[in-house]
């Protein structure tokens, strides 16, 4: 038997001072590695919570002269731990972002990353509109990163939302999916839930959802609730509206067993594009 691998999430309220969040999620990962978590993942936007255009380009830099990923690849070789910086704005043109997400080992290397696919380009009941797309490139590869503790497969927030992503993820050997999130207090409220754990139960796979919470300096309201969700898509920790830290013990085994039970990836079977069929006097 594989021994158990103790997971953490930290959720907090992000502002617009890059430092300042450095510091407090340092704090909150030291106190899960305290906590006897391997594996820690922090929310979408970890470094800087921030959507005014000209404020965004004075903070955001290159990944290779980001503050926060430098001290966050230090944290991690310091600590001994897994460490899943949910996401960084990282600038990859003069006038284009990535928001990456950086897998890091317990050496502090870099173990894989991941840029977020989907943009957040909506337009909510509440009147609250979002333009991911007028700053950030979206991705284009999906990401597998095999470890010694687990299979991870990368995602990001919006990507929630589109589950063919999650069984590509699967079907490449992905045991514990992560989804790194900064959702609205609207749309959290109405789907995340219900979202992450139809993510685990389709899959069978475990689900590590860390998210950030409260009033932010830029005006953003976010739900916070990271989930950590079991491949049967029980919740095994919530982490409710308000900053901490949740950890759950994951039995990566226990993906195999639930994959056999109900082998939905084995069953799947490929189908032609839909044929539209009218009814009779509709034509």
């Amino acid at each position: 038997m594989t021994a158990l691998l103790r997971a953490a999430c930290v959720q907090f309220t992000a502002g617009d001072e890059v430092a300042a969040n450095i510091e407090t999620a340092s704090d909150l990962i030291r106190r899960a590695r305290h906590s006897g978590a391997r594996f820690i993942a922090t929310p979408e936007v970890t470094s800087l919570m921030e959507r005014r255009s000209p404020q965004v380009w004075q903070k955001t830099t290159t990944q290779e002269q980001d503050p926060a990923l430098a001290a966050f690849r230090l944290l991690a070789a310091e600590l001994g731990i897994w460490l899943l910086i949910g996401s960084l704005p990282i600038r990859i043109a003069e006038d284009r972002l990535a928001n990456r997400s950086f897998l890091l080992a317990p050496d502090g290397s870099i173990a894989a990353t991941y840029d977020k696919i989907h943009m957040f380009d909506v337009e909510l009941p509440n009147g609250e509109t979002s333009r991911e797309s007028k700053n950030y490139e979206a991705g284009s590869e999906a990401v597998v990163a095999p470890t010694p503790i687990g299979c991870f497969g990368l995602t990001i927030c919006y990507d929630l939302r589109f589950p063919y992503l999650y069984r590509m993820l699967a079907k490449a050997g992905a045991q514990i999916l992560t989804i790194p999130a900064a959702f609205t207090r609207v749309t959290g409220e109405a789907h995340w839930h219900t979202l992450v754990r139809a993510r685990a139960i389709e899959t069978g796979s475990y689900v590590v959802a860390p998210g950030m919470c409260g009033d932010h300096s830029d005006g953003r309201k976010t739900f916070g609730h990271s989930l950590i969700v079991d491949p049967w898509g029980e919740i095994l920790a919530d982490g409710g509206p308000e900053p901490g830290i949740i950890w759950a013990d994951l039995d990566v085994e226990k993906v195999a067993e639930t994959r056999r039970r109900i082998p939905v990836l084995a069953n799947e079977r490929p189908l032609a594009t839909p044929v539209v069929r009218l009814m009779a006097g509709l034509a």
